[in-house]
């Protein structure tokens, strides 16, 4: 059993993983689509309006990847974790559907609108056809961050003698404190990443000396929002998760800080260690005193608990895992911040597209923000854990004992192979999108 709940969640992990490489492009580069082709009805430059319709092909390819890695998700529900659905898809299965219903098709119908639509609609209805794929990405994403939400803070259900959940107010899905604040992270944390790229790419043309002009607007927008970007996903929304966290998963929050032990008086915030998880504390650590319990409570001497606080079977079963990935999210944020605030400096002095080093940081930069949007997804699955539903329900009550683990680790060797050729296939035709450049779309 134990065999197979590894291989379960491990199945689950690399489909997620290699899912949200896609999504998390999709639903920012969507916000910029947008105000791509407004700028084009503002002022009517061409190159805005090539701009949109080169970063809707892109937006398209990995769209289409999205679809095809997150079907097999859907059904590891039933394959894997049958019992999970069996005693939660009364809730779950609601949002879920109402994202595959809703926001899946307003996406995909308005996406093809915009790419073959533009002469027959007209220039404003072209407009609105990238604010409704827009809309529907966003959207695909709240019902989706409002089925997470409920599993990190379950509200308004109800469990039957049978063990089964079932919803007694359907408006509580969607008041959970937890899901507006992971929204607008997650949102935030989209548009970093797309921001990264369009600049990256803008990088690659000047770098290059190749469609320079769109070298130089792609830089200008992708700086522009991802300095915003980047500095949202810290706070507020950064900082509103993590206090949710603390409120609300106390022991997680203190696996993810590297809290062994209760501080008398106000926490420290660890900026480097290592955790032992024999002797139980950091190894080489380097801290600041206090300032945890203000980041987090606006008090100096405020205590937080510590994981001697909690029982060792309600703590996160890898709090290594859980705290590096924490370290590496917050750590990742802050070179963005970094970065982009240095690189739109120069934009300002209009010395950006001169300055080689950042150029070829911007380009070089481009993977990273995909790594802290995942370690970020790890931080709240690996918080939640040993539960699927906090507080109700463990991990090892969800899977399905019908399916074995050889089977569960066959399907996971195949997964791998196949989207191994996926992505490989993925970037071949992105690169040659990238390579074409905009100006083919329109002349």
């Amino acid at each position: 059993m134990e065999d197979l709940l590894l291989y379960d969640r491990l199945q689950f992990a690399f489909t997620i993983t290699f899912h949200y490489i896609f999504p998390q492009l999709t639903m920012g580069l969507s916000l910029l689509i947008v105000f791509f082709k407004w700028r084009f009805l503002r002022n009517k430059k061409e190159e805005y309006n090539d701009a949109a319709k080169f970063f809707m092909k892109i937006f398209a390819v990995n769209f289409t990847m999205g679809v095809v890695t997150g079907i097999p998700m859907e059904f590891q529900f039933g394959t894997n974790w049958a019992k999970f659905s069996e005693l939660t898809g009364g809730i779950i299965g609601q949002t879920l559907a109402m994202e595959g219903m809703f926001s899946f098709f307003l996406e995909s119908s308005f996406l093809v609108l915009f790419i073959f639509g533009e002469k027959l609609m007209g220039q404003r209805l072209h407009l609105l056809t990238a604010f409704l794929v827009f809309l529907g990405s966003w959207a695909s994403g709240y019902f989706i961050l409002a089925t997470n939400a409920w599993m990190q803070h379950p509200v308004g259900y109800e469990i039957l003698d049978n063990g089964k959940f079932v919803l007694e107010n359907f408006s509580s899905l969607f008041s959970n404190p937890w899901l507006i604040p992971a929204f607008l992270h997650n949102q935030m944390a989209s548009v970093v990443t797309s921001s990264f790229v369009v600049a990256g790419i803008g990088a690659f043309y000047v770098l290059r000396n190749k469609n320079v002009e769109f070298g130089q607007l792609f830089l200008k927008t992708g700086v522009a929002f991802g300095l915003a970007s980047s500095l949202l996903v810290a706070f507020p929304t950064g900082d509103w998760n993590a206090k949710n966290v603390a409120k609300y998963q106390p022991a997680a929050f203190a696996a993810m800080e590297g809290i062994f032990e209760t501080e008398e008086a106000g926490a420290e915030i660890v900026l480097v260690g290592q955790p032992n998880m024999v002797e139980k504390k950091l190894d080489n650590k380097i801290a600041v005193p206090n300032i945890l319990s203000f980041l987090t409570y606006q008090d100096w001497d405020t205590q937080i608990p510590g994981m001697d606080q909690f029982e060792e079977e309600e703590l996160p079963d890898n709090i290594s895992a859980l705290y590096y990935s924490y370290h590496i999210m917050v750590g990742l944020g802050t070179i963005f911040i970094g970065v982009m605030s240095l690189a739109g400096f120069l934009l300002w002095r209009r010395k950006l597209h001169m300055t080689k080093a950042v150029l070829w940081s911007l380009m070089m930069l481009v993977p990273f923000p995909y790594i802290a949007n995942i370690t970020g997804w790890y931080v709240a699955e690996l918080g939640r854990q040993p539960y699927l539903v906090y507080g109700l329900l463990k991990t090892s009550e969800g899977i399905s004992p019908t399916v074995s683990a050889g089977n569960t680790l066959f399907t996971l060797l195949g997964f791998i192979g196949l989207y191994i050729l996926l992505g490989l296939l993925f970037l071949v035709i992105v690169g040659k999108i990238i390579n074409e450049g905009p100006k083919k779309l329109s002349h």
